[in-house]
């Protein structure tokens, strides 16, 4: 099963907020994956077996995994887009 993360400051509330709405997008488009909300301190650990990560917060490492934008998935501009990139990632 695939993984995604989902990373904010403090893994609270932002990142779980994001999280639920792509659990809910991948099942209404039949994509099975784990999606975790975790605190951009930690990211380090999740990186290594996640397929795909999904940044709350402006960042310019590279992770070496794909990288989506979280922020549409909170104010719905750009939605389309980021969820498509992300379902094609995922399948």
């Amino acid at each position: 099963m695939k993984n995604v993360i989902v990373a904010c400051g403090s893994g609270v509330a932002t990142s779980q907020t994001v999280a639920s709405k792509i659990q809910r997008i991948l099942e209404e488009n039949n994509v099975r994956a784990n999606v975790e909300a975790v605190d951009i301190k930690s990211i380090e650990s999740y990186v290594k077996t996640a397929d795909v990560y999904v940044s709350i917060t402006k960042s310019k490492k590279d992770y070496g995994i794909p990288t989506i934008d979280g922020i549409p998935f909170l104010t719905g501009m750009k939605l389309e887009e980021e969820k498509e990139k992300l379902i094609n990632i995922l399948k």
